[in-house]
């Protein structure tokens, strides 16, 4: 595994606390104050988040996602047992809403994590000390 230069922030570890929607800087703080709400600042470590420019990337990749795993889902469950037509919404129904609320928080975590790492989007002034 690379490790990181002199400067450098690690990717791996920054987006694995983004995705338990932690603070990338410190992990032990949250990043999000509501559902998808991004705070202005880590409370444990005073890192600076409101440069994040998420917008519609955690949606596209929530779709993306989805769709890849639940679309061929579908087309195995409709040919191996023909369910009626309102069971097969209904199931399809709720796992799609479900797994799109579980995603769309964490993914937003790992894409403010991402420009944090590679210091995009004013995430880029050197890192401050640490407590």
């Amino acid at each position: 595994m690379k490790t990181a230069k002199a400067g450098e922030r690690e990717l791996y570890p920054a987006l694995w606390k983004g995705w338990r929607r932690k603070c990338p800087n410190c992990g032990s703080g949250p990043m999000l104050s509501g559902y998808l709400k991004v705070r202005d600042a880590c409370p444990v470590c005073r890192q600076e988040l409101h440069h994040h420019r998420a917008d519609d990337g955690p949606a596209y990749l929530t779709i993306l996602i989805v769709g890849h795993l639940l679309a061929p889902m579908l087309l195995w469950v409709f040919t191996t047992w023909r369910p009626e037509p309102l069971v097969l919404f209904t199931i399809f129904g709720v796992g799609t809403i479900a797994l799109s609320l579980y995603l769309l928080p964490r993914l937003k975590g790992v894409i403010v994590a991402f420009q944090w790492a590679r210091r995009m989007h004013g995430f880029g002034k050197p890192d401050a000390p640490r407590p």
